[in-house]
């Protein structure tokens, strides 16, 4: 089967393994469609040609880099013609621009799209009406969390829907890294993402600034709220415990895990968002590092007792799960053990590319090739 894949999250290197391994499954013919970059609000992903062994790249410009709902690209008829594809796989939500583009291109072709969304909200018009659009002339819906799939259903998408989150992660990359526990040290706690306060790093600095000596942290990220959360560790006392790592790389993650001895995911649940997968949480689980993650959206579901989980919001709630991983070598190395199982059972890349396949073969009504 000819795949035609439309995605600007591909301009991240580590995600692109993902495509080597659905490339190199039987009956796949491959082609990615990448923007040059993506630009995100204060910051520019530019593409990183990391993993590109057995599949296509058609790097193409895009029309409103940087709206999510908005953008298109410019170009993208050309390559369809050339493709001839059996199937559009669109790594998008159904409700943007993008997604109307593919589908007035697709011809016969199938179309998939992609959604994360785990909140059932109305949209306004015209987006209302590119996601009725995009549902009606769709073959399969693939849905990154078990929420998702019930929001979709009660959008009134009807067709064929499939739960595979949008990457998995590369078990050589996010290798294995056994840590030499002890509790002599202070207890190393990393936290990475965007600056925003619904990723709940404020409750972080709060846990930790009782007894600030018996624990370092450091959050890797940038974004609005950091000048806020600088501010919130001087006023605790904590600021020489607390470091701000600043924007950094997804193939500079692997050692930033390794280093630390637990990783945080301290997410909050908004009127408008709630987690929806907690892609930090899984690297950090697949290096063997610790996880403490809040009750927010499908974090408790990734992590699914691989790790410790405390009420969202709550500092006191946070510090307990922390004192516990301080004051036990035994309980870091078995959690360790346990995310590094999870991830090699089911957020590998090649199992989600397995997944997708299989996915597709449904979608063409096609037995599988052997």
């Amino acid at each position: 089967m000819r795949v035609l894949m439309v995605s600007k999250a591909c301009v991240v290197g580590t995600y692109q393994r993902k495509l080597e391994e659905l490339a190199a499954l039987p009956g796949i013919e491959l082609t990615l469609v990448v923007p040059p970059e993506w630009r995100e609000r204060s910051r520019v992903l530019r593409y990183e040609p990391m993993f590109r062994r057995g599949y296509q790249t058609v790097v193409l410009p895009m029309a409103l880099n940087g709206h999510y709902h908005l953008h298109f690209y410019r170009g993208l008829a050309a390559v369809v013609r050339e493709v001839r594809p059996d199937l559009i796989h669109l790594d998008e939500e159904p409700a943007d621009a993008v997604a109307l583009q593919c589908v007035a291109l697709a011809g016969r072709a199938r179309m998939v799209f992609f959604t994360w969304q785990n909140l059932l909200r109305p949209l306004p018009p015209p987006f209302s009406l590119i996601q009725r659009y995009t549902f009606a002339r769709s073959s399969l819906a693939l849905c990154g969390n078990a929420a998702a799939v019930r929001v979709l259903r009660s959008k009134g998408y009807r067709g064929l829907v499939r739960l595979v989150p949008q990457f998995g992660f590369d078990e050589e990359l996010f290798r294995f890294q056994p840590k030499g526990y002890q509790t002599a040290r202070p207890l190393l706690i990393g936290a990475a993402g965007r600056l925003v306060p619904e990723k709940g790093f404020d409750v972080l600095l709060a846990a930790v600034a009782e007894q600030p000596d018996r624990w370092r942290v450091e959050i890797a990220g940038d974004g609005p709220e950091g000048p806020a959360l600088r501010r919130q560790a001087a006023r605790l006392g904590t600021g020489e415990q607390v470091k701000f790592l600043g924007q950094r790389s997804s193939v500079d993650m692997p050692d930033l895990y390794a280093r630390w001895d637990v990783v945080v995911a301290p997410s909050r649940t908004r009127s408008n968002w709630k987690e929806q997968f907690g892609r930090t949480v899984a690297e950090a689980m697949s290096c063997g590092t610790p996880v403490v993650v809040s009750r927010s959206g499908e974090l408790p579901n990734v992590v699914d007792g691989s790790g410790l989980v405390f009420e969202e919001g709550s500092a006191a709630d946070l510090r307990a799960c922390l004192e516990r991983l301080a004051e036990s070598t035994d309980l870091r190395r078995s959690l360790a053990l346990a995310g590094r199982q999870r991830v090699l059972k089911q957020y590998t890349q090649r199992a989600i590319a397995q997944h997708t396949r299989a996915a597709y073969c449904d979608a063409l009504q096609t037995s599988p090739c052997r």
